[in-house]
């Protein structure tokens, strides 16, 4: 499970969907804040889950999502506005925050964080574009 961290407009679904890209998702990946989950299938049979949690309003919505058993096949899990979670987020989990310099809002600086001891994360290819 990632948990993906930064303002309105920091470019989290746009994250989203490049992570999704880099495991193979070959569709379209609109943001889910209407939906609040979406699932895309990938090669060698990975599920990319996209879930925007901004909607929200309690907890107790968590569960109608099927909160409970996201990640325990082989899903890679996207939360946009996870901290909504609050203490529901699994103990083993990965943050990856976005924020928009206000000297440069075109760049974004990224944090990684390990939140307990989740799995590795998978080796997409990477690039960084600038400009």
């Amino acid at each position: 499970m990632i948990a993906l961290e930064g303002r309105l407009g920091a470019g989290k679904s746009v994250l989203a969907r490049a992570i999704g890209h880099g495991a193979g998702v070959d569709v379209p990946m609109p943001s889910p804040s209407y939906n609040l989950l979406l699932r895309y299938p990938a090669p060698d049979q990975v599920d990319v889950l996209h879930i925007d949690l901004y909607r929200i309003g309690s907890t107790d919505e968590l569960w109608e999502l099927g909160w409970s058993q996201l990640g325990e096949g082989n899903e890679i899990v996207l939360v946009e506005w996870a901290e909504r979670a609050g203490g529901f987020m699994p103990d083993d989990h990965w943050i990856i925050g976005l924020t928009v310099p206000d000297e440069e809002p075109l760049l974004r600086d990224i944090e990684v964080r390990r939140v307990g001891h989740p799995p590795e994360l998978p080796p997409f290819p990477m690039s960084v574009s600038v400009g």
